[in-house]
């Protein structure tokens, strides 16, 4: 799993998540796939989201690691009756939203790993500088 119960304790306590997951491992379990379905769509692009999401412990970006969280608490509590505290997981939702439109505009630059196309060059909005190899003309 990439997301893991240590990390949802920087974001929510312990309670609040057996609460909001309705205390049912499949609820968590579904929600985090959502949520990292929704980030690889603003990051597919130009990422390689199979390998920002198989990463483990310290090898995982921690802002995609909280931001996941957030997503997947978000999509948790929309389930929760009368909605009950969903006012700081909508607010962090759309802060999570707000960086991911960042990246993917190119105003904001993670350390994640680029998608490589299949002669290993960055695919997507990565901008290549080259020069062509110089000619010799003999007249």
């Amino acid at each position: 799993m990439f997301i893991t119960e240590e990390d949802y304790k920087v974001v929510i306590g312990d309670d609040a998540l057996k609460v909001i997951s309705q205390v049912s491992p499949q609820n968590r379990a579904n929600a985090e796939a959502e949520a990292m379905e929704e980030i690889a769509g603003y990051l597919r692009p130009k990422y390689d989201c199979r390998a920002l999401f198989a990463a483990a412990g310290d090898g995982r970006n921690r802002l995609i690691v909280m931001y996941t969280c957030d997503i997947a608490l978000y999509h948790m509590s929309a389930a929760m009756p009368q909605k009950m505290g969903t006012e700081i997981r909508e607010e962090r939702y759309k802060r999570a939203i707000e960086w991911l439109e960042g990246v993917q505009a190119g105003k904001i630059i993670p350390d994640l790993p680029l998608a490589l196309d299949e002669e290993g060059e960055p695919n997507g909005n990565a901008i290549v500088y080259s020069c062509r190899k110089q000619l010799h003309h003999d007249w």
